[in-house]
């Protein structure tokens, strides 16, 4: 499903984990959460000749200001995700100015699932997103998602 939102600050504590923008040292931790996501939605990632693509691909973006790469940390272990990329769009009736934010590849690994480490990196790339200026969102959501989302302000578009 295709949902967009007018971004607006979102900010919440989250307890002993620690929200911040990756690095270099958590581009394994993006990639296996992508592995993982693509499981939960049912996709065969059997085939690992992707995964290589995917490393130089954060790798890449990192330090592009077009991208808001977010990780949940807790012990020092990578648990969730959320990434936003800033996208050159024309302008419309719901973001006069153009461009919007495409946010994806927010997961949690199953163990911590059920703790809003999920919203926490999402929380995160709507704060950064808000601060790029952009105002439009949208995202693909699956069933397990879609709550967050809607509870952010999101809207199911057909």
């Amino acid at each position: 499903m295709n949902l967009t939102r007018t971004t607006t600050d979102t900010g919440s504590e989250y307890g002993t984990a620690h929200v911040r923008r990756a690095d270099a040292d958590d581009v394994a931790g993006l990639v296996a959460l992508r592995v993982e996501m693509f499981n939960a939605m049912g996709i065969d990632t059997s085939d690992e000749s992707w995964r290589g693509a995917a490393h130089q691909w954060f790798n890449a973006r990192l330090d592009d200001s077009d991208f808001g790469i977010f990780v949940v940390e807790m012990k020092g272990e990578v648990v969730a995700c959320a990434v936003g990329a800033i996208r050159d769009a024309a302008p419309s009736p719901s973001c006069p100015g153009g461009g919007d934010v495409l946010i994806n590849n927010v997961c949690t690994l199953p163990a911590f699932r059920g703790r809003s480490l999920g919203a926490a990196a999402f929380d995160a790339v709507l704060t950064w997103a808000q601060e790029t200026g952009v105002g439009r969102a949208e995202l693909m959501a699956t069933p397990e998602g879609k709550r967050i989302y809607e509870r952010a302000g999101f809207v199911v578009n057909s």
